[in-house]
């Protein structure tokens, strides 16, 4: 078993930790997320917002610090195949994940109805 200090030595490096600032700053200016370099989870965190980001920056910052930091390599951890409803980009999270098998049949549940108000008065 590895210590996080050992697993972070990495973060030692001038260059490459101007990079993971860099990172951060434009995560937080895209996704409104801060992330903190004492998270346990900082690399993979990284990659999975380099992933859903739209930014040409972030992307050729995240390769860049890839290249210097050979063990952030990191592959994602399930594949997309598809299945999930997104919307820019990012999946949502109360979608229910329709299965191959439902795909594959062609049965599709009605939407539920749900009650609409409008004003107070209940519409449809």
């Amino acid at each position: 078993m590895t210590s996080l200090a050992s697993e972070r030595s990495w973060l030692l490096d001038p260059s490459v930790l101007k990079l993971v600032h860099q990172c951060r700053r434009l995560i937080h200016t895209e996704f409104g997320v801060k992330l903190h370099l004492t998270e346990e989870h900082l690399a993979q965190q990284l990659a999975e917002y380099a992933r859903k980001t739209r930014s040409t920056q972030l992307s050729r910052t995240w390769d860049t610090l890839k290249e210097q930091v050979p063990q952030l390599n990191i592959e994602p951890e399930e594949e997309d195949d598809g299945l999930k409803r997104n919307y820019r980009g990012q999946v949502i999270a109360d979608a229910p994940t329709a299965s191959a098998e439902d795909q594959e049949e062609g049965e599709v549940e009605p939407p539920r109805k749900k009650k609409v108000i409008y004003r107070g008065q209940v519409v449809g």
